[in-house]
């Protein structure tokens, strides 16, 4: 009887062995077939998740908003993965000559396409030239716009400033698409370099890549921007001369002096004159950086409609930060704190003189109306 019993007990042993073995071969197999099929990379992620890396930048105080830096976007957002499907097209690059390369190549075809400059897409996406551009201005709010704007899952932007159209144009038109993030289809491509606005030769050569572009621009009350544009300078050279010295020719004639940089850049219509020998007032919209501080969800509202997107970004994504005077993101799922521009944004001004401020309003008041006129919108800034 006792044998008996202990026999029972191997047997069901045995049996419970081959059992956990059987279903431990299932889990594997399963693990395997789901890898083989590409279900493990294209796993969804919460939106906001995916985004953190993003944010992340906002805090860095060692990055300065004209610092290259890499993009951490290269996958597409969670929410546009869950909601689209890769379409033949889509997964295709264009070639020059209005080729289209098929996402599935043999290797040999790969190298080949590669070896000639031609990007090759893979699963998640294609590399394209961007659509829009947000091209000016120096100190206007562009980074800020940019960070908002990347909140969008119909966009991707690279986030580092490369600088293409006025200083490493020399490299080629598939050197600077090469450093765009991928998209998918529906997507829009953008970058940001608010030099190109000042640059004389950057608007003929963007439109050597693109006529068709629609371009941003951020403007600011120019006195407050050239202030700015000096308190960001003195921050990084400390023996910088005065304001007053720089900003006047002459301080008993009081002639402002447009040679320096942080005035000329406030010339906004003559900077407009030269786009507009290449692009119509149409491919321009016109952001006002006051209204971006005081009414994000507005200007972004504007933006979006103006890039031809559903209205994603509103004001549940913002709320005012008093102390850094700024509109700042709501805090991310799964995040412990919201996201503000780094601590290079926000800095006190330097106190300027009264009677140099005014110099300047009087300076700058012919050409705001100017721009007025041109851009069709009245800014308040006299």
């Amino acid at each position: 009887m006792g044998c008996s019993g202990c026999r029972v007990r191997f047997n069901f042993g045995k049996v419970l062995s081959k059992v956990s073995v059987f279903f431990t071969m299932v889990l594997i197999f399963t693990y395997f077939f789901y890898c083989l099929t590409g279900f493990c990379d294209s796993a969804p992620r919460t939106f906001y998740s995916q985004q953190a890396s993003d944010y992340d930048i906002l805090d860095d105080p060692r990055r300065v908003s004209d610092e290259p830096r890499p993009s951490p976007r290269l996958l597409p957002d969670a929410q546009s993965r869950r909601n689209r499907t890769v379409s033949n097209d889509a997964a295709q690059v264009d070639a020059p000559g209005g080729q289209q390369l098929p996402l599935h190549m043999p290797s040999s075809a790969k190298e080949s396409a590669e070896s000639n400059g031609i990007p090759v897409a893979n699963t998640f996406g294609t590399k394209r030239f961007p659509q829009a551009i947000i091209i000016g201005v120096k100190k206007g709010g562009t980074r800020a716009l940019l960070e908002f704007l990347r909140i969008h899952p119909d966009v991707r932007a690279l986030g580092a400033e490369p600088h293409f159209f006025d200083r490493f144009y020399d490299k080629g038109l598939e050197w600077y698409r090469n450093l765009m993030p991928r998209t998918l289809d529906g997507q829009i491509t953008m970058e940001k370099t608010p030099s190109y606005f000042v640059t004389k030769e950057a608007p003929s050569r963007v439109c050597t890549m693109n006529c068709q572009a629609k371009l941003i621009v951020v403007v600011r009350n120019p006195v407050t921007r050239a202030v700015s544009d000096y308190t960001q300078t003195l921050s990084k050279n400390p023996g910088l001369p005065s304001f007053q010295n720089l900003a006047l020719k002459n301080s008993t004639t009081g002639l402002i002096d447009t040679t320096w940089s942080a005035v000329r850049i406030g010339l906004y219509a003559k900077h407009l004159e030269n786009w507009l020998q290449h692009f119509p007032l149409s491919h321009f919209l016109f952001v006002s950086g006051e209204r971006l501080v005081s009414d994000p969800a507005g200007e972004m509202g504007r933006v979006q409609d103006f890039l031809g997107l559903k209205r994603v970004v509103s004001d549940k994504h913002f709320y005012f930060n008093q102390t850094k005077g700024f509109p700042c993101l709501k805090k991310p799922e799964g995040s412990s704190r919201p996201r503000c521009l780094g601590k290079s944004k926000g800095r006190p001004h330097p106190q300027i003189p009264a009677e140099v401020l005014q110099r300047l309003r009087d300076f700058y008041r012919p050409f705001n109306h100017r721009f007025y006129q041109m851009s069709g919108q009245d800014f308040g800034w006299d």
